[in-house]
């Protein structure tokens, strides 16, 4: 059960921050400071939808670490489950637009949220809230790290809490084997799985949407929310089955689209919504994170969300703004 103690919270998020550059796009050598990391813009996705939200990681002691706390408390995170390290840096990552896209680069190795174990958990704060979130990105940038997402896993749901679990693949990160056999144990354990459609293919060898559904309900994934890039979503809790259709909006940059999916579902559930509406309230937001560059700026406000949805119903095809 959640411990008296403290006020429950809806969420709590784990893993690793990033300090972002992105490039300003036609410009060759100017870049705009940021923030990302697949946890942390979930941990934000689902407070600007109204949750009660923690994130845990761990920073380093400079002024990359201190503008993210800062960001946190401005988004209104719970940040008592993050930790200073001195002895390391917080990760950066620049982005540049070339002609095929985005391209990432990342100095994150050593960085202090890839030095977490599992005696660095805060348990109070994991043993308070309805769900854990985390991501195989968090298992795959080191040993400790990975040991400390499922310390974190039996934690929470020993405490009766749910666990919500996004592939995201990054094989730069590790190799295909140990992503393979790391993630196929994990989803076992996920009562919500939220992939992407190009990781569950490697992941699972298979190249049909349905199919993957069932090789994810098979490894024991509870509820699936398999995201299908501009196709939308497909949705199953195991007994239905629903495509949810993509919202046709300006998008300028996917940054970011797969996190606000996974906040904004998990805050839509923690207020009250069925695995359906949730899916779909999440969908539309995804599809408005796609209208500004970066991975935090562009995360939607529920009333953003719920006019695309009115538009939606309306039969217009794009937003005035997604601001």
């Amino acid at each position: 059960m959640i411990s008296p103690t403290a006020p429950p919270l809806d969420l709590v998020s784990l893993g690793e921050p990033l300090y972002e550059f992105a490039q300003v796009p036609g410009e060759e050598r100017k870049y705009l400071q940021g923030f990302g990391g697949d946890t942390m813009n979930a941990a934000i996705a689902a407070a600007r939808q109204g949750a009660k939200v923690g994130y845990i990681t761990r920073l380093g002691n400079d002024e990359f670490g201190r503008q993210l706390l800062d960001l946190w408390r401005r988004e209104a995170l719970d940040t008592s489950g993050v930790a200073i390290d001195p002895d390391a840096h917080t990760g950066v990552y620049f982005i540049h637009y070339g002609p095929q896209g985005h391209v990432f680069s990342y100095l994150r190795s050593g960085s202090a949220a890839s030095r977490m174990r599992p005696e660095h958990l805060p348990l109070d704060l994991i043993r308070r809230t309805r769900c854990l979130l985390s991501s195989a990105i968090s298992q795959a940038i080191s040993a400790c790290a990975c040991d400390a997402v499922f310390a974190a896993i039996d934690a929470a749901k020993s405490a009766g809490a749910r666990f919500a679990y996004d592939s995201n693949l990054r094989l730069r990160l590790w190799p295909l084997a140990r992503a393979k056999a790391v993630i196929s144990a994990t989803i076992a354990l996920a009562d919500d799985f939220l992939p992407s459609l190009d990781d569950a293919k490697v992941l699972s060898g298979l190249e049909q949407p349905d199919a993957i559904v069932d090789w994810a309900h098979r490894l024991g994934a509870g509820r699936v929310a398999l995201k299908l890039g501009g196709d939308g979503v497909l949705a199953s809790d195991g007994t239905r089955r629903e495509h949810v259709r993509a919202h046709r909006v300006e998008c300028v940059d996917a940054t970011g689209a797969g996190d606000c999916f996974a906040g904004s579902y998990l805050a839509r559930l923690a207020q009250g919504d069925d695995f359906w509406q949730a899916t779909r309230y999440a969908n539309a937001a995804a599809a408005l994170t796609t209208m500004g560059y970066g991975a935090v700026a562009p995360l939607p406000r529920p009333e953003q969300v719920r006019r695309l949805l009115a538009q939606s119903l309306s039969g217009d095809q794009y937003p005035v703004s997604s601001r």
